[in-house]
């Protein structure tokens, strides 16, 4: 019998490189290896106690079909965040849809707009591009080089784009954008009809005391969208409670098509989430986690000749490979033998080549036995 045809693009894509990552830690750990794994972004601290009671407060008996523009009491509580971190107004009836997560948005928008490619950023996430082959588009692919602080060029951007992807912080470079450069790109974004999204994910990390600033913050939000999570700055990555914000013609579009994929979140976890945009001690004390974590590893990494090559916000550390290495997998592959994982640059592209990201998710206790490791390490010679 023949096999059942799939979806061509399903069947081009590489395996997704932290799907390597875990394997090769699982092989590691069978053979009792200690392996501290800093190669995957997930959080892994504990969701404060007073938001894993604002679930199980929420739990009712009945469980109704969540609506897909979210509860009010959310839409509130985001724009009420919104107008305290950024200084902006949002309608929350207009502006605001909850999201499950923001992986969903970052995947699916492309299939609610008009003709047109999408362009992203590389290195980067790679589930916009992913999103945009599936919905059938042309992926352009944006340069960010540390010639240029990790930007791209917006006079590179060609005719005939639909939707124009930033992530700011970045992963995996931890760059942050000026709300100079989100200006341009918004005026850009109306002059040439197409959409700008913003995804900010990790808006509420920073090893500085200077907070990154949003896109929600440009002048005229028409053509823009926005897209925030609570899985970093909250601990709470299996929640996938998210929001995406802006343009009320857009929201509105989002509005029509997502109750066909069924993507709305629980409403027991939206109220959850009301409670937790509405705190920022707990962020605070998530952000000076992080600090203490990047303090605790970061001399080490540079003991083996790794360089700071990033910017300062995220949980990443973006670190430009020792003199004389060429490829990451490589160092990557070195590191793994003293059970340390970590992500090679090329994971995320071409132009991460010649770096390692570096993800401060293990415990404080785990990066300091990181950092004893990295000290009593003598790195081969360079192949």
């Amino acid at each position: 019998m023949s096999p059942v045809a799939l979806n061509p693009v399903l069947e081009g894509l590489k395996v997704y490189p932290f799907t390597r990552l875990s394997s090769a830690a699982r092989e590691l750990r069978a053979q009792g290896v200690d392996v501290i794994d800093f190669g995957i972004g997930e959080p892994r601290e504990d969701t404060p106690a007073f938001l894993r009671q604002a679930v199980a407060d929420a739990i009712t008996p009945q469980s109704p079909y969540p609506l897909a523009e979210g509860l009010p009491e959310l839409r509130g509580a985001i724009a009420t965040w919104a107008a305290s971190r950024f200084g902006v107004g949002l309608d929350p009836a207009t502006q605001i849809v909850p999201t499950l997560g923001a992986k969903e948005l970052i995947f699916g928008l492309a299939q609610i707009l008009g003709p047109g490619a999408v362009a992203v950023t590389v290195p980067g996430y790679p589930v916009a591009a992913r999103g945009a082959l599936f919905g059938g588009r042309q992926v352009v692919e944006l340069p960010l080089t540390a010639e240029r602080d990790f930007l791209p060029d917006l006079r590179a951007l060609p005719d005939g784009v639909a939707l124009l992807w930033l992530n700011y912080p970045n992963n995996p470079t931890a760059a942050t954008a000026p709300l100079a450069f989100y200006e341009e790109a918004a005026v850009l974004a109306r002059e040439r009809g197409f959409v700008l999204a913003s995804d900010e994910a990790y808006s509420e990390l920073s090893f500085v005391d200077e907070l990154p600033a949003s896109a929600l913050q440009v002048s005229d939000l028409e053509n823009v969208l926005v897209v925030n999570t609570l899985s970093k700055r909250s601990s709470m990555p299996g929640y996938r409670s998210g929001f995406v914000a802006g343009d009320p013609f857009l929201i509105a579009a989002l509005k029509r098509y997502r109750p066909n994929a069924g993507v709305a979140p629980p409403e027991f976890l939206q109220r959850a989430a009301a409670v937790a945009w509405a705190d920022e001690a707990h962020v605070v004390r998530v952000r000076e986690v992080y600090r203490t974590k990047r303090a605790a590893l970061l001399p080490a990494l540079e003991d083996v000749g790794l360089r700071p090559a990033g910017g300062e916000a995220t949980f990443f550390l973006w670190l430009a490979l020792p003199a004389g290495w060429t490829s990451s997998e490589a160092f990557a592959l070195a590191l793994l033998e003293q059970g340390l994982v970590v992500a090679p640059g090329a994971f995320f592209g071409p132009e991460g080549e010649g770096y390692v990201r570096v993800a401060l998710v293990p415990t404080l206790a785990a990066c300091e036995a990181a950092a004893a490791r990295l000290r009593a390490w003598t790195a081969p010679t360079p192949v």
